[in-house]
């Protein structure tokens, strides 16, 4: 009966030695923390804003740091595309498109896009020089840009040769070989120079003129600051480019002179704009709102001084003053199409 007992007594404290081992804790341990996981998820609620812009990547990324530091609860995605492909795109998508606005695109190609963008009512159009106003409001101004005769002082005076004063002063044999313009076709800035003298003198007479301007082309460049570039190297004496391009070489130290002619300046104005149907998406009218609050003068300050406001100010050394802007009215994508067939050189 001992044996019995005991056996009865070992038995039972191995079963209770099991039971302890396998008994778990009623409260369970905390999953470990996981850093990555938590901002996965988060981003993941982020509420997204799809912009499209045609400018340069460096502005691209003064938009998106920006509008990241002010609105860091949103996905904010600023995509380029160039103009034609961007008009393109938002014509053949109009509602079903990603987009949800736009950054600085000319108003040639806004004019097209009308029937797919939404009225601006929020904004202070009373700010905007008077001629960059749209009736419908369909689209606000960010910028301009103009061109102009550019010189190289030191390549004229070596070659004893005066500065042109006028359109009809390219056409002195002395300057041949001696001048560069962008190409028409390449370029939106040889377009700006075609359009304004077509507007100033009509098409058959701005036409001739190019065709008697040609015997003294040196150069036709592909993009609008590539007359600039030639003028530092001193590889051209004059070149029909961009204002704000000048500008920054000559406070880099080159030796160049701006000229505007009688006929004005020609230049683009671009705007921002909201498609239809996207300006009650969260955030889109705040970042809108944000953009033309604030950024907006910094970035005209910055980069392209341009006057588009009334009482605009820039500190920009050697930015010309009052620039006598050309007649660039009537600037459509089918004008810009008929008028281009013609180009020839």
């Amino acid at each position: 009966m001992k044996k019995i007992l005991l056996a009865l007594i070992a038995t039972a404290f191995v079963a209770l030695l099991l039971v302890g081992c396998t008994t778990t804790d009623p409260t369970p341990a905390p999953a470990p923390s996981d850093d990555s996981t938590t901002i996965q998820q988060q981003d993941a609620e982020k509420a997204s804003v799809i912009i499209y812009s045609p400018n340069e990547d460096y502005l691209i990324e003064y938009y998106k740091t920006k509008l990241d530091e002010q609105f860091p609860d949103y996905d904010i995605t600023v995509e380029y595309l160039s103009t034609g492909n961007l008009a393109a795109k938002l014509l053949a998508e109009g509602a079903d498109t990603d987009c949800d606005f736009i950054i600085g695109m000319s108003y040639g190609y806004l004019d097209s896009l009308t029937d797919n963008l939404a009225s601006i009512d929020f904004i202070d159009t009373s700010v905007f020089m008077p001629e960059l106003i749209q009736a419908d409001n369909k689209y606000i101004p960010w910028d301009r840009f103009s061109g102009a005769c550019i010189v190289n002082t030191e390549l004229l005076a070596e070659k004893n040769l005066a500065a042109p004063a006028s359109y009809d002063d390219l056409l002195k044999p002395e300057y041949k070989g001696l001048i560069e313009m962008a190409n028409p076709n390449a370029s939106s800035t040889g377009y700006l120079f075609l359009k304004s003298l077509v507007n100033a003198w009509g098409e058959d007479k701005a036409f001739e003129y190019f065709g008697k301007l040609n015997d003294n082309i040196l150069q036709y460049t592909n993009s609008g600051s590539g007359p600039i570039k030639d003028l530092v190297k001193g590889e051209c004496a004059i070149g029909l480019s961009l204002t704000f391009n000048a500008v920054e070489v000559i406070n880099d130290g080159a030796p160049l002179e701006i000229i505007f002619f009688e006929e004005g300046a020609p230049y683009s104005p671009t705007g921002c704009a909201i498609i239809a149907g996207r300006e009650d998406k969260p955030g889109v009218k705040e970042m809108f709102e944000y953009l033309y609050s604030d950024v907006q003068d910094e970035y005209l300050a910055t980069y392209l001084p341009e006057q588009v406001k009334i009482d605009q100010k820039t500190e920009i050394a050697n930015f010309p003053e009052n620039i006598p802007y050309a007649d660039m009215s009537n600037d459509t994508p089918d004008v810009k199409t008929e008028l281009l067939k013609k180009w020839e050189f």
